[in-house]
């Protein structure tokens, strides 16, 4: 009878350690999202954004459609309730006028605001781990991440950003200190390995 326990407790002991390293196996950590959301090429889909202030009692909403280009940056098409096209990228912000793209030369946290905003989309979590604390939940499929400010500055303007996704971000909502909010919503998301000819005309500098 003893041997007979000592057989069961070792087969459950290996079972307990088997479970234990699929389980390690299986954890889905900030380096493989990280991975994950910078290996597409392209990204386009169209949007819908939610702005709540604590002043209306209906949301602003504006949709539209967007391009997002790895290392060159985001392509922003405001559809209503006007009609804007944006360009984000390493060299700054741009509008399009009738006699082409402009620079808005933002500055301070005008600019900091649109490069978290671009470093968000693209899921650079190495960028993001600069200024917020980073907690990370559930599978390469279904992922949720939370940030939280770090500095001041950005604790002055947001309580925390929740991103919610899978194979690419779909789901961005902005918790900011004064009880406003802001809900993006990414949809009809497809990924490409190429821009269009108008796109890459877009993306030039």
């Amino acid at each position: 009878m003893r041997l007979h326990n000592l057989a069961i407790r070792r087969a459950l002991l290996a079972l307990c350690l088997l479970l234990a390293k699929a389980a390690s196996a299986d954890t889905f950590d900030l380096a493989q999202l990280n991975q994950q959301l910078s290996e597409p090429e392209i990204v386009r889909g169209s949007f819908t954004q939610e702005k709540y202030l604590r002043a209306l009692s209906q949301p602003l909403i504006s949709t539209g459609t967007f391009v997002l280009a790895r290392d060159r940056g985001l392509l922003w098409f405001l559809q209503q309730p006007v009609q804007q096209d944006y360009r984000i990228s390493a060299s700054g912000v741009a509008s399009r006028d009738p006699s082409g793209w402009q620079h808005t030369n933002q500055q301070g946290p005008a600019a900091r605001h649109n490069d978290l905003f671009l470093a968000v989309l693209q899921g650079d979590t190495e960028a993001l781990q600069h200024d917020f604390e980073l907690e990370l939940s559930g599978t390469a499929q279904a992922w949720a991440l939370t940030l939280t400010p770090r500095s001041k500055l950005l604790g002055q303007i947001f309580t925390a950003i929740l991103i919610q996704g899978g194979t690419t971000a779909e789901r961005i909502e902005l918790l900011e200190t004064q009880g406003d909010s802001t809900l993006l919503l990414l949809n009809d998301i497809q990924i490409d390995d190429q821009l269009g000819p108008s796109e890459l005309h877009d993306l030039a500098d």
